[in-house]
């Protein structure tokens, strides 16, 4: 029976030093040289300090910002430790009160905007951690941003254009905005 345990053992100690040591070692080892940056996290940095991540969502609620995409994490909002959607179906009356809300709070934050609320600015994403908004709803945003931060809404939307990143390699996903990149920029104008 000796002889039939002591190669298991072995193999079973050899192939946890090269699957769960060695392999591990290497993958990040590559990962830290070759994509340094985004193997930190993909921290933006303001005055040499993390301010967020361009791959996690913030939550901005001031007038002045640019808002992002709703966010279904718990215990609180954009929580990368818990990533996931709400899990409300479309017949759930829950989602259309969480919805209605959503809208109302956009509408009172914005009499004056007689737009169509782009539906990413009312309905939460897949993981509740998206970063981005479609360039429609950073739109729906500019006037109020503007008129928040005493700004004409062209110079608003300049920055809206120099942040909206096209789809990847020309045919994956869609435009899209980075929320907290271009509310870091308006905070720069000021």
């Amino acid at each position: 029976m000796l002889n039939e345990l002591r190669p298991a053992a072995v193999m079973l100690v050899v192939m946890t030093l090269i699957t769960g040591v060695a392999y591990p070692l290497v993958v990040t080892g590559i990962g830290s040289a070759a994509f340094s940056w985004k193997a930190k996290g993909s921290l933006i940095e303001r005055d040499g300090k993390a301010v967020g991540s361009s791959l996690i969502g913030q939550s901005f609620a001031d007038p002045k910002h640019f808002w992002g995409r709703p966010s279904a994490t718990s215990p609180y909002p954009n929580n990368a430790s818990s990533s996931s959607g709400s899990n409300l179906g479309p017949l759930n009356p829950a989602l259309t009160d969480a919805v209605t809300g959503r809208i109302k709070a956009l509408r009172d934050a914005d009499p004056d905007n007689a737009a169509p609320v782009p539906v990413d600015l009312v309905t939460a994403s897949a993981s509740g951690l998206d970063p981005h908004i479609s360039p429609a709803a950073a739109e729906y945003q500019v006037n109020r941003v503007a008129r928040a931060r005493n700004v004409d809404p062209q110079k608003v939307r300049t920055l809206v254009a120099q942040f909206t990143e096209s789809r990847q390699l020309g045919f994956l996903g869609e435009p899209r905005v980075n929320v907290l990149g271009l509310n870091l920029a308006l905070d720069a104008l000021q």
